[in-house]
């Protein structure tokens, strides 16, 4: 008996490594949309209609966010801690470089995260995926969709998923007045270029962290 047990749970086991993929490399194309009003249309309009797409490769990241009004990327290097903003404003370029205390810093609301499970599923983008509650440290919640079909090795990409057990495919966040909605559009599992990485030598403006901060940006 002792042995037909340890049979089944090997099995068990060997089918939940197949079912699950870890990738090195990935591509997520994320489609927003706002669900709740606001009294300031042009932040609406920043963020209706964006898309963000994360590049992943390795220990590297690379998340650009795209509107209408502006556009913003942050390239993350896990291994080191520190991570490149780049932002284009109304003409500007900006460079902002952040220290690993910096990358913490700006992600401290997301300190203490818990996620729970709920028994609400639906399929994204081809992927089963099931409904969680994340818990901030200040009370606050939203809701998120994963799939443990698609694992990143890299879980540091996004702060706020770092301890989801899986890939995030749907969620919910508020920003300022607005209740944004991001769903991911495209799923790609091919080699991301090295070159996504590269910070750009000329044609910005640098600035710090703590200076970015003073101006709001």
């Amino acid at each position: 008996m002792k042995k037909f047990i340890t049979i089944v749970l090997c099995f068990f086991l060997t089918f939940l490594g197949w079912s699950q993929k870890k990738v090195a490399e990935l591509t997520l194309v994320y489609d927003a949309t706002i669900t709740t009003g606001s009294a300031e249309p042009k932040m609406a309009d920043a963020f209706d209609g964006a898309t963000t797409t994360i590049y992943l490769k390795g220990n590297l990241s690379r998340s650009e966010l795209s509107s209408a009004l502006f556009s913003s990327t942050t390239i993350h290097d896990s291994k080191t801690g520190s991570a490149v903003v780049l932002r284009e404003v109304s003409g500007q370029k900006l460079l902002i470089r952040m220290s690993p205390e910096n990358w913490l810093e700006k992600n401290k609301k997301y300190q203490g995260i818990s996620f729970t499970n709920t028994k609400e599923t639906k399929t994204i983008a081809g992927y089963n995926c099931m409904k969680a509650e994340a818990t901030l440290s200040d009370g606050s919640t939203f809701s998120v969709y994963y799939t443990t079909d698609i694992i990143p090795e890299n879980k540091d990409y996004d702060y706020q998923f770092k301890n989801l057990n899986g890939l995030p495919l749907e969620y919910e966040l508020t920003q300022g007045k607005l209740k944004i909605k991001y769903t991911v559009s495209k799923i790609n599992l091919n080699p991301v270029p090295a070159s996504k990485f590269d910070v750009p030598k000329g044609g910005y403006r640098e600035m710090t962290y703590d200076e970015s901060k003073k101006t709001g940006l």
